[in-house]
């Protein structure tokens, strides 16, 4: 987390600063913020991206200083030798390994760096129609697209990629593993907190997916400040629509998968 806010202050910073070398984008932006607002904006996003390097740097000496043994990499752990880095006994993941491009090459890596006996756990989604993560606000801004954008795909790389049953048991196995349970679980997605029924904190889940991001780039452009707005409040209120109990709650439907590595 330490080092993705770091990358993610550096990117805002080179950005802000790469922008005034852009002379037609700069025009613009200024043609549309007023000379005065364009640099306050620009000293806005400088500093914002100067704090999120600070505060990256700090989150990740806090994670080192609270597990002094643990080394943080980024790295494609597809590709990577990451026997070079272990071996481990155990591999977590939340939600991160439906993206490779070839899972069984993947899950083969990861098991070689993995002691004999040692242990796989990890939780993906479920199906499409079992998960309002993947439409609820999405529909709303996917309705201003065009084309309209396609939902997310089953059994491609993606959120969806091991959707289907025995997708995920079928591909540990493929890749050496034994003894791989696929088991569903369902959850509660809950957005809210203790000062927010949870409706911009999805609105924020929204626009920062990768559909979010490429939809905000095409259509902000195109619409306007004041479409944009209209926009986010068409999102707000089919969030709003679906409130549980006055709060932003949906069900998850995910499998937790376990295997274990030959001995």
């Amino acid at each position: 987390m330490g080092l993705l806010t770091m990358i993610l202050g550096l990117a805002l910073f080179l950005g802000a600063h790469s922008l005034p070398t852009m002379v037609d984008r700069r025009g613009a932006l200024v043609g549309r913020m007023g000379e005065g607002g364009y640099k306050g904006a620009f000293s806005l996003a400088s500093l914002a991206g100067i704090v999120l390097i600070a505060v990256g740097y700090g989150l990740a000496n806090l994670m080192e200083s609270l597990v002094p043994a643990a080394t943080f990499i980024v790295a494609d752990a597809q590709t990577e030798d990451l026997l070079a880095h272990g071996p481990f006994d155990a591999v977590v993941s939340r939600f991160g390994v439906m993206f490779f491009d070839d899972p069984v090459a993947a899950f083969t890596n990861i098991r070689r760096a993995v002691t004999p006996g040692g242990r796989l756990g990890f939780v993906c989604w479920r199906g499409l129609a079992e998960n309002p993560m993947f439409t609820l606000g999405n529909r709303a801004l996917a309705r201003q697209l065009d084309p309209p954008a396609p939902p997310p795909a089953e059994g491609v790389p993606g959120p969806l990629a091991f959707a289907e049953p025995g997708v995920a048991v079928r591909v540990l196995e493929e890749s050496g593993w034994t003894a791989v349970r696929a088991e569903p679980l369902d959850v509660i997605c809950d957005y809210s907190r203790a000062d927010s029924d949870g409706v911009e904190e999805r609105l924020t889940m929204v626009l920062n997916t990768t559909g979010g991001r490429a939809a905000r780039a095409q259509l902000e452009p195109r619409l306007g400040p004041e479409g944009w707005a209209d926009v986010l409040e068409e999102i707000r209120a089919e969030i709003r629509a679906h409130l549980v109990d006055g709060r932003v709650a949906f069900p998850g439907a995910v499998w937790l998968v376990t295997a274990t590595a030959p001995t």
